[in-house]
């Protein structure tokens, strides 16, 4: 793809600068460059030649164009995340100057539909709380933020104190990775699993003993409710609550598609518990600091290692994005909670640097480098499903949005979001 925009470079190589006189070009240019992959030279250098030329523009840009221009360059739009982007574009395209008043009506319907059944995914997780909520048309944004009720069935944050209680960021979550109305299913699965191994961080992160952790990993490899016996009371009941969820995923799809996925679903709690995280326990000492690939292997994020033979490369970008993206929001506040070192922590000592903002810097740009991994691997031949592909670009995009706005307002950003997509519906 790269040569498509030769015609645009002049005898030295370098892109003519009267492509300037042109906004909405661009505009398009600097859009496409986010679809490049490395060794891709042109549209590197297209994206560094644009982001300087549209900032030098926005000033003597109508104030429309100019914010325009402005969310492009925050975020461009292969990077966004779908079911928001569906939203905020109804706003932008009736400012386009061929809109269609029936293309419009079509787009807002669409998305009330959608939250529609988003709210119906919802009454799934607080069934028990309104029994007739299913057949109810809206969610005021006082029941969807406090009435999570299988949630609070479970108990997890009221015997776990230490442990984050977000299961509507969870759903967020899921309504990222799954935007399309058919997966359905896997939005309300994924948002139950997904709250549960927050607290599985939270005791490998920052609460639990080495010794407890070989014990609560020794329980996973086993799976079977005997193992709980060894565990100390805490880890009991976040051990069966992963337990029964997902035995009730594996009912759930045997029975509608005829499937046994249970051992596919038990490995994938192993490889979330993996072994090579208590390597950030070794030496009693969370803030030990090491290499940046060290620092991978610790999370699970390397590609071909594990408990996942021929663990996928798009598995390891989009994982890799979604641990950077994270450790640049979250890092500060966990250093000061004595966490375990973060990518940042452990770049600066591996370089030997004295500036963090230079660290991060360097870890925005790994960012930007798994994205290009990421591109070529969607254009590579590929033997996963569609549905897969689709899912963990997904995850990055949503790592993008959800983590873009710093740890002091992403509470906010998250209630806001929600209210959004799944309470306020757009007025025809």
């Amino acid at each position: 793809m790269d040569n498509v925009f030769d015609i645009f470079l002049n005898e030295k190589g370098k892109f003519r600068e009267s492509l300037t006189g042109d906004t909405n070009g661009m505009l398009s240019l600097y859009e496409a460059s986010f679809l490049g992959t490395n060794g891709e030279d042109t549209l590197t250098q297209a994206m560094e030649f644009t982001t300087t030329r549209l900032k030098d523009v926005m000033p003597h840009l109508t104030p429309e164009f100019g914010r325009h221009i402005g969310q492009a360059l925050e975020l461009p739009i292969d990077l966004r995340m779908a079911r928001l982007e569906a939203k905020n574009y109804t706003d932008q395209y009736v400012k386009e100057s061929n809109w269609s008043s029936d293309v419009l009506e079509l787009a807002k319907l669409d998305f009330n539909l959608v939250q529609s059944l988003h709210q119906t995914e919802l009454a799934e997780l607080v069934r028990q709380v309104f029994d007739d909520i299913p057949h109810r048309h809206y969610f005021t944004r006082e029941t969807l933020f406090e009435s999570l009720e299988w949630w609070k069935e479970l108990g997890l944050c009221d015997k776990l104190t230490f442990a984050r209680d977000r299961p509507l960021e969870c759903f967020l979550w899921t309504v990222g990775i799954f935007p399309k109305p058919h997966q359905s299913t896997c939005r309300i699965e994924l948002a139950k699993n997904v709250a549960i191994l927050l607290v599985i961080d939270d005791i490998f992160d920052s609460y639990g003993t080495l010794s407890e952790l070989v014990l609560f990993t020794n329980a996973i490899r086993r799976w079977d409710l005997g193992a709980m016996e060894e565990l100390p009371q805490y880890m009991k009941i976040c051990y069966m609550a992963l337990y029964n969820t997902t035995k009730e995923i594996g009912y759930r799809v045997l029975k509608e598609h005829g499937s046994c996925i249970v051992s596919h679903l038990k490995r994938t709690q192993k490889i979330c518990t993996y072994p090579q995280r208590i390597f950030r326990k070794r030496g009693h000492n969370s803030r030990d600091i090491h290499g940046l690939g060290a620092y991978f292997l610790s999370h699970g994020a390397s590609i071909n290692r594990g408990t996942c033979r021929g663990y996928p490369k798009l598995f390891s970008c989009s994982g890799r994005i979604l641990r950077l993206r994270d450790d640049l929001e979250t890092a500060t506040e966990e250093q000061q909670r004595g966490d375990v070192a973060s990518s940042i922590e452990c770049f600066m000592k591996e370089q030997k640097l004295s500036s963090e903002a230079e660290a991060r810097t360097h870890i925005k740009q790994l960012i930007q480098n798994q994205w290009k991994e990421l591109n070529a691997e969607l254009m590579a031949p590929n033997t996963l499903p569609l549905s897969t592909i689709k899912a963990c670009c997904n995850l990055s995009r949503t790592a993008q949005a959800i983590y873009d706005h710093g740890h002091d307002n992403r509470a906010s950003w998250v209630h806001d979001h929600a209210d959004s997509l799944f309470c306020k519906p757009i007025v025809l």
